[in-house]
């Protein structure tokens, strides 16, 4: 078993905010005995997470869950992009950056270059950034098609894309429901890393970020066994860059 640390920028140019690693630090040990006692979590592959320096983590995304089971389990400190429709409640708008959440807006465009430059600050200080590649939660429990962000980071940055399959966590707590089921069994793997090697040669353009994306999507769903479905959620993303972001910026 792991635990983990997260950071937070919801300032375009700023670092984490202070104390955010501590917050999660604790959050960590008062969570992570009541999940044990709550569910049956396993994990798998965590020695395929390096020790140390910069690394960006794609789950697939089934529940709200799956942040929560990342940030205890992973190890590391790690900082996940969130909706930020979640700075606008009062019961979120502290506790979820503290524990490491870089807002995202998901109107697209340049208003998400900040969470751009957030994430960029977390990985250039040698720590892990999670990202959910279909940008939003799947309501059927398939697998969809990912934005390509990961890729443009992890090849503008050197560091590798570690693939996540959680599998469990949607019948932990099915789609629109409120309170989560106690009792039931998760699995996390994660996958082998994919290094930017092979592809930061042949230059950021789009059909390279698409190959490398692919190849995530697929390690993720040998991890999960979901069925796979070669188009995008439907939701708008929540996860940072869009295509629509990386345009508006290039």
């Amino acid at each position: 078993m792991a635990s983990s640390d997260t950071t937070h920028d919801a300032n375009p140019a700023s670092a984490a905010l202070p104390g955010t690693g501590r917050a999660q630090r604790r959050a960590r040990r008062i969570i992570k005995p009541m999940l044990d006692n709550l569910w049956k979590v396993s994990i798998d592959g965590v020695e395929n997470i390096p020790a140390e320096g910069p690394a960006i983590l794609c789950p697939n995304h089934i529940s709200f869950f799956d942040s929560v089971f990342t940030m205890v389990y992973v190890g590391r400190q790690i900082s996940f992009v969130g909706k930020a429709e979640y700075m606008d409640s009062w019961k979120t708008k502290h506790l979820f950056p503290a524990l490491g959440m870089i807002p995202i807006d998901r109107a697209g465009g340049s208003k998400s270059e900040g969470a751009l430059i957030a994430a960029e600050n977390v990985l250039r200080r040698g720590e892990l950034f999670g990202i959910y590649p279909e940008g939003t939660r799947s309501r059927d429990g398939m697998l969809y098609k990912g934005h390509t962000g990961a890729a443009r980071l992890a090849i503008k940055l050197g560091c590798p894309i570690i693939p996540v399959g959680i599998v469990g966590t949607r019948e932990i707590q099915p789609p629109d429901k409120i309170l989560p089921k106690v009792g039931l069994h998760c699995t996390i793997k994660f996958g082998a890393p994919i290094h930017p090697n092979r592809y930061v040669e042949r230059g950021g353009d789009h059909l390279v970020l698409r190959e490398m994306t692919d190849e995530l999507m697929y390690e993720i769903r040998e991890l999960t066994g979901q069925e796979y479905r070669n188009m995008y959620a439907t939701k708008k993303a929540e996860s940072i860059p869009t295509e629509q972001a990386v345009i508006a910026q290039s």
